[in-house]
């Protein structure tokens, strides 16, 4: 989201009515910005996000602090809150507005025909809207945007700049999409002929649900038939490749440079890591954490941790790598106890001598 700061400081009574929890302090005691722990001065909002940073408070003199649990040793006011980080977001709220923003149709807009477009829209120069394109209310769409026919935009969906959403393709209410990504192109299917690929026709759509947000190049093919689906609430980060027919659940968090293959589905609250790639067709269970550049090729159940490429257990992915570094000396060590053995071998195997006949 683009935002500017405002300008007016905040009370801590006022932060304290918007986050809760316990003030600790003056409630007339203003701050102006906000800051990480480590850059936070004397007017700043800052959060402590576990005791390992309260090394960086001794020396420090903040102007706000959101903590988790009382601070006797630490001078400055102190909002006791029972998530920090949560209440910190929040919190940034109230420092930053979102700039005010052209409203209405620009002139050069490209409308096709029997376009619909909700109340209070801003749509900005550049903007290409195919047939019976329905636009809903407060919608912002960015210079360089593209609606394929047939595609619906929610209340309150934000495109910026170069967002492309091909034919027959539907965003829920309050969607945001990052510049450069492609919802809707189509799916990656052929069929070998005579040594040849011919084109399987993607006839399907995508379905992109409410509270959705999309990072930049983000790419999003259309389904085979039916749909592809991303549920309420996921968040997913720059570069990733969601294919043809894949179900995405509610409240997933897709970080940059994942890959998904055709048909997979992914339940509720899934994570998955940078550069993990899953293969197509698999069934991924609620809450699965998937670590970052895992290789998925199986079918995941439910409320576990996985790593590794293929992937594992975490906790057996940790002692397989501790074992890695050991490998050169545990192979040294194979190779002496092959050569002692072979030498034992050797000596069993070895004819008796005949002894010599003693003289009386």
């Amino acid at each position: 989201m683009t935002t500017a700061p405002r300008r007016d400081p905040l009370t801590l009574r006022q932060l304290h009515e918007f986050v809760g929890g316990e003030l600790i302090g003056s409630p007339d005691a203003t701050v102006i910005g906000i800051a990480s722990l480590e850059q936070a001065g004397p007017g700043d909002l800052a959060f402590l996000a576990s005791e390992r940073s309260l090394k960086t408070l001794q020396s420090k003199s903040i102007g706000a602090l959101l903590v988790g649990r009382r601070l006797p040793d630490f001078d400055s006011p102190q909002l006791v809150v029972d998530n920090p980080a949560y209440a910190f977001a929040r919190a940034t709220q109230q420092f930053f507005v979102r700039p005010a923003r052209m409203r209405g149709i620009a002139q050069e807009v490209v409308r096709g025909e029997n376009v619909t477009i909700g109340p209070d829209v801003s749509i900005w120069p550049g903007v290409t809207l195919g047939d019976r394109v329905s636009i809903g209310a407060r919608v912002t769409l960015y210079p360089g945007v593209f609606i394929g026919d047939d595609s619906v935009i929610g209340d309150d969906a934000l495109l910026y700049p170069n967002v492309v959403v091909r034919e027959g393709c539907r965003l829920g209410s309050r969607v945001i999409v990052h510049s450069g990504t492609v919802v809707g192109s189509d799916g990656f299917g052929y069929v070998q002929y005579q040594g040849r690929h011919q084109k399987i026709p993607q006839l399907g759509g995508v379905l992109i649900e409410d509270d959705v947000e999309l990072g930049a190049n983000v790419t999003v093919d259309r389904a085979t038939f039916g749909n592809t689906v991303i549920k309420h609430g996921t968040k997913i980060d720059n570069l990733v490749q969601i294919a043809h027919n894949v179900v995405v659940g509610e409240h997933n968090i897709l970080v940059a440079q994942v890959g998904i293959a055709g048909s997979t589905t992914l339940g509720r609250h899934v994570m998955v890591g940078g550069q993990a790639g899953l293969a197509d067709h698999l069934q991924i269970g609620d809450q699965v954490m998937i670590a970052a550049k895992s290789g998925v090729t199986r079918s995941l159940e439910p409320n576990q941790v996985v790593s590794g490429a293929p992937v594992m257990p975490h906790a057996t992915f940790l002692k397989a790598q501790a074992v890695i570094p050991q490998l050169p000396e545990l192979r040294q060590r194979v190779r002496e106890l092959e050569e002692r053995l072979s030498t034992l071998e050797q000596a069993r195997q070895a004819p008796a001598r005949p002894r010599k006949p003693r003289r009386k």
